[in-house]
């Protein structure tokens, strides 16, 4: 069983005296790690001696052993403590890896890395040089979703979140207020969320407390004061209440820990801003928290508090049954208590206060050479996962959304000189990189530099890479970058495309009209009206046509079936053309059932292109026998119109051995690939694909095919799958 979690208060008291702390961790460790982590602490208090954090000027040794404390407390082994006592090792001493890695191996060396790796990020990265609250939102969001793409080991980011816990801690000892400030801001924008996505409640509540302290220091002196205030009060009543549970546990049979539960300043102003109320007027001032052992036990206090005191309306959560999306479990219910006065009680087992407290983290013991482990491997995918949940979100729909949308392994972040982070699709180019940040850039991109030195443009950037556009004055760009591949991203694409066409507007469309008007030609007895034949075609202007088809995006073969759809229909007794099967004899006329007669003729219409199982019936024709139909076709419908006496029953008979010609039409984002992902699919359900007809216009595509099937069946499969392709938004039988 574990009791309760240690507060921060008691971890960096222990802290404070470095050899006591390290007497206490190496009597809890076996002979090897014990050894370890004396020999880190040695050399960290060696490399250390009279240093100072260059942010705030805290002594470096310090505040290593106040980080490593912390770290310590989430349970993260031994690799992790020494890395972080070990975290500014590089700045220090040079050549530090291949010592390090002899000295304190090489988990402890990668972990170190990753750390300073995200430390140069949020130096480079500061938000506090943007002017806008909205502009530093999205710039944190982004730089949290950077930080945790680029670390292979989670522990990197929890270590960086203790060395900042200490931070903030000793923040009220630097006397500058700007710098104070700035830190504070980063922290709330940045390292708290973080922390809570993590699952970090500690330490999230911690940072959330300081950094409110410098940013809002009046704000938090008014709250704490009114703490202050009623504190001798509110503890005296808290501790007759706490004896007055323990009594009635007791005496259910209840085994409990009690003990009255901290409010965080934080918490309380965030809820006074969003509810609007007075101090006076919050219900969770005055809190207690009841920790029993086991499920059952907490719906059996739940019983004995409301049956001594009487509930509040509205104020019961059970979030047990039913759990937050980060899996926070307990039981939250409010009382009108002795006095008569407003009492919050939280009830959970100590499972589930051991992760309200530390989340996942305190779930997790890094296993030693745990790189190889595939369970290992499989819950650090799962954490990662978990660390992209938007916990600021309260409605499920967002949250789901962020689920779908938020993939790491899909998209890499960069930074800009001035320190502005970008997201970029997996495998991008500083070509994608000069369009994202603007469409001119883009246009006169001539080369990069990363990292300082001069690349290819061809170059796919990686992960936290400080990227650099060189630029001519004037000119676009290649068409070569589209045909060599060496844009990724939909944006730069679009604007590539666009630029090429509007420098050519004038020749490609004179070219794209000579086109056009001769395919007219080839049409004589077909006399279309342009404007609806443009419509038909997808386009408003005639003008965008002729483009359309001097650009390529527009076939011959498409303009030449628009205009003959603009034939006049046939007449009455005369049938598309059809696929012609003789009658066997029977009522089994290849395989169509004519009610009542025998060996006849029977075909199946090319408009509608029935197939079993659907509803059908026939048509009978002048000299080509009967023509068989879906019911609900519109040919049909025009057909039988004056003369519904031909109209016959139809069923159909054995088709085992008969195959169907069916269309299907799939909408989709154009990108390469999309075609074989597609005869993929048909390829892999053994269908035979008879035709195709595409149509790509705005960066999207939309295609028919006509597939052969034995039964209507048969192609609903196919149509799930293929509307699980990246891009596809639908696909449907025509």
């Amino acid at each position: 069983m574990v009791s309760v979690v240690r507060s921060m208060a008691d971890t960096l008291a222990d802290a404070a005296d470095p050899k006591r702390w390290l007497e206490q961790m190496s009597a809890a460790l076996p002979e090897a790690e014990a050894s370890l982590l004396a020999r880190a602490f040695e050399a960290a208090r060696e490399l250390y001696r009279g240093k100072g954090l260059v942010s705030t000027g805290e002594d470096l040794f310090s505040h290593a052993v106040s980080a490593a404390a912390i770290v310590a407390d989430l349970n993260l082994l031994t690799d992790a403590i020494v890395a972080t006592l070990l975290f500014a090792v590089p700045d220090h001493k040079p050549d530090w890896q291949g010592w390090m890695t002899e000295n304190f191996g090489q988990t402890v060396t990668v972990l170190v890395d990753g750390v300073g790796g995200v430390r140069r990020i949020t130096e480079l990265a500061r938000i506090d040089k943007l002017e806008t609250p909205e502009e530093r939102a999205r710039q944190a969001e982004t730089m949290r979703k950077m930080l945790l793409a680029m670390v292979a080991d989670i522990r990197v980011v929890l270590i960086k979140l203790a060395w900042r816990t200490q931070t903030m801690h000793y923040l009220p000892h630097v006397h500058d207020e700007a710098v104070r400030r700035a830190i504070a801001t980063e922290t709330l924008d940045l390292f708290a969320p973080l922390a809570n996505r993590l699952g970090v409640w500690q330490i999230k509540w911690e940072l959330e407390d300081l950094g409110f302290r410098h940013t809002e220091p009046d704000s938090y002196k008014k709250i704490a004061r009114l703490l202050d205030e009623r504190r001798l009060e509110r503890i005296d009543y808290i501790d007759r209440v706490l004896d007055t549970l323990r009594a009635e546990l007791k005496a259910a049979g209840v085994k409990a820990e009690v003990a009255g539960r901290p409010k965080h300043i934080f918490s309380i102003w965030k809820k006074m801003k969003k509810k609007k109320l007075d101090f006076t007027e919050l219900y969770d001032i005055r809190a207690v928290r009841i920790l029993v052992e086991k499920l059952p036990d907490c719906y059996t206090a739940l019983g004995i508090i409301h049956g001594m005191w009487q509930p509040i309306p509205g104020e019961f959560d059970d979030y047990i049954s039913h759990p937050k999306a980060n899996n926070y479990r307990s039981l939250h219910t409010a009382v009108i208590g002795p006095e008569d006065k407003a009492l919050e009680v939280q009830i959970r087992t100590f499972e589930m206060h051991e992760h309200a407290e530390f989340g996942v983290a305190a779930h997790w013991r890094y296993k030693e050479g745990g790189k190889g482990d595939a369970q290992y491997e499989e819950k650090i995918s799962w954490l990662r996962q978990l660390l992209d949940w938007r916990e600021e979100m309260s409605d499920r729909e967002g949250l789901a959304e962020a689920f779908k949308t938020e993939l790491f392994s899909d998209t890499i972040y960069v930074l800009t000189p001035q320190g502005r982070v970008l997201a970029l699709p997996h495998g991008a180019t500083p070509i994608d990189f000069a369009y994202a940040i603007h469409t001119g850039l883009g246009n006169r991109c001539r080369g990069a530099k990363v990292e300082g030195q001069i690349v290819p443009l061809s170059t796919p950037l990686q992960n936290g890479q400080r990227v650099e556009v060189l630029t001519a004055k004037e000119g676009g760009p290649s068409v070569n970058w589209l045909h060599d591949g060496w844009v990724k991203s939909h944006r730069a694409i679009s604007k590539i495309r666009q630029y090429i066409r509007m420098q050519n507007a004038d020749t490609v469309r004179e070219t794209g009209k000579q086109l056009f008007e001769r395919e007219l030609a080839r049409h004589p007895h077909q006399q279309p009206n342009l404007t609806l034949l443009a419509e038909k075609l997808g386009y408003a202007k005639l003008d965008e046509v002729y483009g359309a088809m001097g650009h390529g995006e527009l076939s011959v073969r498409a303009v030449a079936n628009a205009i003959a759809s603009f034939a006049p229909p046939p007449p009455a007794d005369v049938e598309p053309e059809s696929i012609i099967r003789a009658s066997k004899g029977g009522h089994d006329a290849g395989g169509i059932l004519i009610e009542g007669v025998d060996n006849l003729m029977t075909v199946l219409a090319k408009c509608c292109k029935p197939a079993p199982p659907d509803a059908v019936v026939g048509f009978v024709t002048k000299g080509r026998g009967i023509s068989i139909h879906r019911t609900n076709c519109l040919t049909l419908k025009r057909l039988s119109a004056d003369v519904p006496e031909r109209l016959i029953a139809a069923g159909w008979g054995d088709q085992k051995s008969s195959v169907f010609p069916i269309d299907i039409e799939v909408v989709s984002l154009d990108r390469g690939g999309l075609l074989r992902d597609i005869s993929d699919v048909l390829s892999r359900e053994k269908l035979n694909l008879i035709a195709v007809h595409t149509l790509s216009r705005d960066m999207r595509a939309k295609m028919r095919f006509t597939v052969e099937v034995r039964q209507v069946q048969d192609i609903s499969r196919v149509l799930a799958r293929m509307m699980e392709l990246p891009g596809v938004t639908d696909a449907r039988r025509v």
